[in-house]
This record gives C-alpha cells, structure tokens and sequence, in this order.
C-alpha cells in the first residue's frame, strides 16, 4: 500500500539554529516529491520537486534532498519570517481506475 509519513509533525527552533524535516515514503511507480510551504490563512506555495535518489534542490535558507525512500527538508539558519507549515506529497505513476488519493495525516509545522 502506499504510504507517505511526514515526521516531526511540529518543530520549534531558536533563531539560527539548524534542523529538518523528513518526509518518508513507500509508493509504486515514484514520479517525483513535491515540498510546500504554506502560511496560515493561504495556500500552499511550491518550494520544489525532487525526482531521484541523491538529488537536492535549494530555495534561500532550505535544502531538499531525496533518498530511495525518504526526502529531508533540511533549514539552516533559520529566520522568523520561516515560521511556517512545510508539506510533502509524494506523485506515483497509477494505471487508469486504479489511482488513490492519500492524505498527508501529519504536515510539519515549523515555529
């Protein structure tokens, strides 16, 4: 079955101080991790997209990096302006009637 987990669901960081997120996964057929962040009241704005194993991208203070089977969201220096919900979604190749949404139980809040 597929699966995506999201961990730790809150984190509270002092400014400067570094962590990161981590968003594990089990699908068939991987296309491709999504990582948003989104402010309260609005709707989630795309960081980036990660497609294979040991690929990272970066977008000012965080770095996404992918493994077989697990992404980090990784933020260095943090600023309060970062203080935010980060979500991951996961996209997987499905065939025609087959396809199911799974809702992401636990978005991570950074604080």
């Amino acid at each position: 079955e597929d699966q995506v987990t999201q961990s730790p669901e809150a984190l509270s960081l002092q400014e400067g101080e570094s962590s990161s997120l981590n968003c594990s996964y089990t699908v068939s057929g991987f296309r491709g991790l999504f990582w948003y962040r989104q402010d309260p009241g609005k709707g989630p704005e795309f960081l980036f997209i990660l497609y294979s194993a040991g690929e990272e991208k970066e977008k000012e203070r965080l770095k996404g990096t992918l493994t077989k089977k697990e992404s980090f969201l990784h933020i260095t220096g943090p600023k309060p302006e970062d203080s935010a919900t980060y979500l991951c979604a996961v996209q997987a190749q499905c065939s025609p009637g087959t396809c199911n949404l799974y809702q992401n139980p636990a978005a991570g809040d950074l604080e």
